[in-house]
């Protein structure tokens, strides 16, 4: 493990994007678009087929099942109480994922805080303003994901009221699924990346692994790299408070990190969370935002007893200092 101290460092993953026009050529093919509230960009090797359409369909797939920015979706239906909407596979997986990740955390990673993100103002519902601690009481009856099931493919909730939201869990998934498209066309160099999430497989046109730079929190709007991850059949998913946020009419500080143990939207001492593993996009993207969730103590006690997730985290110590904990190492 390694803690320093840091004069001025977060975490965040990005690309350069030269232009939005895709690239084709025998040996590079770069996809670009929006998808999901952002941006996306796909490079696969020694394939010069265009598979938007295919990567199109997925993506519409992902959206129709869990976006609830979307009123016709199954998520959407679900959430205004529609009790005989029949989930597919798409559904399934990522709640059978989220059930399993919300054991692991604790409740920390828990997507039942649907809610208490729109009040709070980050989702797609409208807000409550000036929302107080009895509100965010209230709320919270409806949130914990061991209070809905799905039997025979339809989801029942304990309380009609609860919200469901995968949003921090989706954009990972949608990575998942174009890497099996990829790998189903014998592809096996590509690196994925939606809205900063991140999946890499093979080697670059360098014959080396994926070089990810990870970015300075410049809060003058500026980007700049600090540190750079060589991904090796990995995945990467950063989550961090310091653009997500709202300030209300007061001049208070709301985050986009609702803590489920509590429903507020406060910073706590653990300003970003990098996290690498070997596993699902999906998963490591649930994870950052449980360790984002937990705060510092808390996120090094579970990562010390889950080792298999390489993370950079940023906080700030019992004096305000800015100090990066990492177990990061290159393989």
């Amino acid at each position: 493990m390694v803690k320093r101290h840091l004069v001025l460092f977060c975490v965040g993953i990005i690309f350069v994007f030269s232009d939005c026009k895709n690239e084709m050529n025998n040996e590079k093919t770069q996809l670009r678009g929006n998808v999901f509230g952002t941006t996306y960009q796909i490079t696969y090797l020694y394939d010069s087929h265009n598979y938007q359409t295919s990567i199109d369909s997925v993506f519409l797939a992902v959206n129709t099942s869990l976006s609830t920015y979307i009123p016709s979706s199954d998520i959407s239906k679900i959430n205004r109480g529609d009790a005989n909407v029949v989930v597919d596979e798409l559904f399934l997986e990522v709640f059978n994922k989220s059930k399993r990740i919300y054991k692991e955390t604790n409740g920390y990673f828990d997507p039942t805080v649907g809610n208490l993100v729109n009040a709070w103002g980050f989702g797609p519902e409208d807000s409550i303003n000036s929302l107080d601690s009895s509100e965010v009481t209230s709320l919270m009856q409806f949130v914990g994901l061991d209070n809905v099931i799905i039997d025979s493919r339809k989801v029942i909730k304990q309380y009609s009221s609860t919200y469901i939201d995968f949003n921090s869990i989706a954009k990972g998934f949608g990575i998942d699924l174009i890497a099996r498209l990829l790998e189903d066309k014998g592809i096996q160099n590509y690196l994925i990346e939606i809205g900063g999430e991140i999946r890499g497989k093979g080697n670059s046109l360098r014959h080396k692994p994926w070089r990810i730079g990870i970015e300075s929190p410049n809060t003058d709007g500026t980007r700049s790299f600090v540190e750079f991850v060589d991904l090796e059949n990995q995945s990467i998913a950063s989550s961090g408070n310091y653009r997500k946020f709202r300030i209300d009419e007061n001049g208070k500080k709301y985050v986009h990190t609702i803590n489920p143990k509590t429903g507020f939207a406060t910073e706590s001492n653990l300003l970003a969370a990098t996290v690498i593993a070997t596993l699902d996009c999906a998963d490591v993207d649930a994870y950052a935002t449980a360790i984002m969730a937990m705060g510092f103590e808390k996120a090094e006690e579970f990562l010390s007893n889950n080792k298999q997730l390489q993370v950079i985290l940023i906080y700030n110590d019992q004096q305000g200092n800015l100090q990066e904990y990492t177990n990061y190492t290159p393989k």
